[in-house]
């Protein structure tokens, strides 16, 4: 498959190595309302647009998983009115986006806690599951009060609880058992790890889960990521050679 990005880069796709599970760290919502004069929501509106044509992109190319982060553990740090309005975002966003989801195979998955969430944001989510709970085509994952030392530390606890109920012995403690109490197990690891907005640290994301996951960082702000970057994202991710260790 060859792709025209620009007057000056065409690239090659090899639609035989599509990364399986791509994770997305969307960055830039607000810097890019910022530079543009408007309110922090409408960037983050802009944001959940493009979201919706990666989506259809990663279908188009045979992704399986794509985990996306849109609200993490330290984002309760935020204004109080732009979370509220962030909660009212996500409820919106995927109401309306659940019938699409369901005719284009679309499965809605979710990690993080979602126990301290708006009622109102949690029936819509437990809603739109149960409606895309057939789709077979990609597995979008959200990644909603999500931190990656949460996740070890829920893990954890609940690993300590079945050693003490004797489910499991610490003997069968392994790397592969600890993945398996992760919010993650039902889709494993990321092949790619996406950035954008040129911000080089890993925010508290998947730490775990990505231990050998590509990453690729752009300086593009995600509410002007388009389908073409994310085709040059994973161009540059089938050049590389991936060792694992050897």
């Amino acid at each position: 498959m060859t792709v025209v990005i620009s007057e000056n880069e065409t690239l090659s796709l090899n639609l035989k190595q599509i990364p399986q599970h791509v994770a997305i760290i969307m960055d830039g919502n607000r810097r890019w309302a910022k530079s543009r004069g408007l309110a922090d929501i409408l960037g983050h509106w802009q944001g959940a647009e493009v979201l919706s044509e990666i989506v259809a992109k990663a279908v188009a190319l045979g992704v399986k998983v794509l985990t996306v982060y849109a609200f993490s553990t330290e984002n309760w740090k935020r204004n109080p009115h732009e979370i509220e309005a962030l909660m009212s975002l996500f409820e919106v966003f995927l109401f309306s986006q659940k019938c699409q989801m369901e005719q284009e195979g679309i499965r809605l998955g979710t990690i993080g806690d979602l126990s301290i969430f708006p009622q109102p944001l949690k029936r819509v989510l437990d809603d739109v599951k149960q409606a895309t709970s057939h789709g077979n085509k990609l597995d979008l994952v959200i990644a909603f009060n999500y931190g990656s030392r949460d996740d070890i530390r829920r893990a954890i606890i609940s690993i300590v609880e079945d050693c003490l109920n004797k489910k499991i012995d610490k003997s069968e403690i392994t790397e592969t058992l600890i993945s398996r109490y992760l919010d993650t197990a039902p889709w494993g690891d990321p092949n790619l790890l996406i950035r954008t907005s040129g911000e080089t640290r890993l925010s508290n994301f998947l730490l775990w889960q990505i231990s050998y996951t590509e990453v690729y960082i752009t300086d593009i702000l995600w509410p002007d990521f388009s389908e073409h970057d994310f085709i040059k994202a994973i161009a540059v991710y089938q050049k590389r050679r991936r060792r694992v260790g050897c």
